[in-house]
């Protein structure tokens, strides 16, 4: 085997393990992070949100982390969001880590994790912080293990403890953080799975393309209407999933109105155009994530606020995905229907030229005024 094929061989077995640790995660089970400076054994990483669980899993993680003997090594790793939400100082680095002291329940951990909670669980401080603990190692361990939380669809906030000797027996799958960063960091690809005809209310003339992305998450789609050609700049819309606004007509947001105005405005267009449908829901935080984000909506915080209490950025969408879609259809000129400046930026920086920004707007209602208002005024929208 020469050195290339060795190298190629080590980054899929690496990409395989980082997939089994996604799925791992989003089940709640904890996985081991190994790299020179770490104990012998790695660190072992569980889910914080997993503790909020009254099963068999839970009640294992607990008794793990928050023993008695096992307490006082462990720490909850938080997002600088998240901790800034607590009124934790943030101090430059991609985490913040706090000391489980003895004492410590789960429901204690859990609400230091989900917001959502505090009512039920009212946060008693002051907390110790383990700012020496955080070298560059870390805090790269800790970044990645974040972004495999959210590609979980969990709360990014993680229990950490030196692992011992049996849990390397138990066969947690193991990772290198390196591998992890390069695996976030590879340009984004997608293979066309299938495409038929799938004739719309809207228009009857239409074809769904399906897309699986490298990453072993959900499958993205692409709606061509009408008879789109790459010669001239087609009319585009990047529409993420919405489950309660597309298919339950939600009044909160105002993603049902835009996915219909924009088959429809595609429809009417005379050489038609494209609808790519992502698996982003939530802006990038998945449906539950974005469900706790209305709880805490209920609670009198607006969109922006909401996610950042939850630890997620306000906006965790990405669209290289996309443009990796439309390279592969061939439309790298393009009219751009949006209000998000965001999705023009960094369509660009994909090699995607967008040609027009064409405005999508909607009127408001009564129940997504103050969602719209957070758009316009705090995520800078063209609304």
């Amino acid at each position: 085997m020469s050195e290339r094929e060795r190298s190629e061989e080590q980054a899929w077995k690496a990409n395989l393990r980082i997939r089994r640790a996604v799925s791992d995660l989003r089940f709640g089970a904890p996985v081991r992070i190994s790299a020179p400076t770490f104990p012998r054994a790695g660190l072992l990483v569980a889910p914080a949100d997993a503790l909020a669980g009254r099963g068999d899993l839970a009640q294992r993680i607990a008794a793990r982390f928050l023993s008695a003997d096992a307490v006082k090594e462990s720490r909850l790793w938080l997002t600088p969001e998240r901790a800034s939400s607590l009124h934790l100082p943030v101090k430059g680095r991609g985490v913040v880590a706090i000391a489980c002291e003895q004492g410590m329940s789960a429901a204690t951990i859990a609400g230091l994790a989900d917001p959502t909670r505090d009512l039920e669980q009212p946060l008693r401080g002051p907390f110790r912080r383990c700012d020496d603990e955080i070298g560059d190692e870390v805090e790269q361990a800790a970044v990645a293990l974040f972004a495999l939380l959210k590609a979980a669809g969990r709360l990014p906030a993680a229990l950490v403890a030196p692992a011992c000797e049996a849990d390397r027996r138990n066969d947690w799958t193991s990772l290198d953080p390196g591998e992890v960063a390069r695996f976030l960091a590879r340009p984004p690809s997608v293979e066309e799975t299938v495409r038929a005809q799938l004739p719309l209310a809207a228009v009857r003339r239409s074809r769904i393309v399906a897309f699986r992305a490298d990453d072993g998450a959900s499958e993205h789609f692409a709606i061509l209407i009408g008879d789109p050609t790459p010669h001239e700049p087609v009319l585009v819309r990047l529409h993420s999933e919405c489950f309660t606004g597309d298919h339950l007509g939600s009044l909160k947001c105002d993603c049902g109105d835009q996915l219909q105005g924009a088959l429809e405005r595609l429809a009417g267009e005379p050489g038609g155009g494209v609808l790519l449908y992502l698996a982003q829901e939530g802006r990038g935080i998945g449906l539950v994530a974005k469900l706790k984000a209305y709880a805490l909506q209920d609670q009198g915080f607006d969109t922006v606020d909401a996610n950042l209490k939850l630890g997620f950025a306000v906006d965790e969408r990405a669209y290289g995905v996309a443009a990796a879609m439309l390279k592969h259809l061939r439309f790298t000129r393009i009219r751009l229907l949006t209000n998000n400046p965001d999705k023009v930026r960094q369509l660009a920086d994909h090699g995607i030229e967008v040609v027009e920004r064409v405005a999508h707007r909607f009127p408001a209602r009564p129940e997504n005024e103050e969602y719209l208002a957070a758009k316009r005024d705090r995520t800078g929208h063209f609304l």
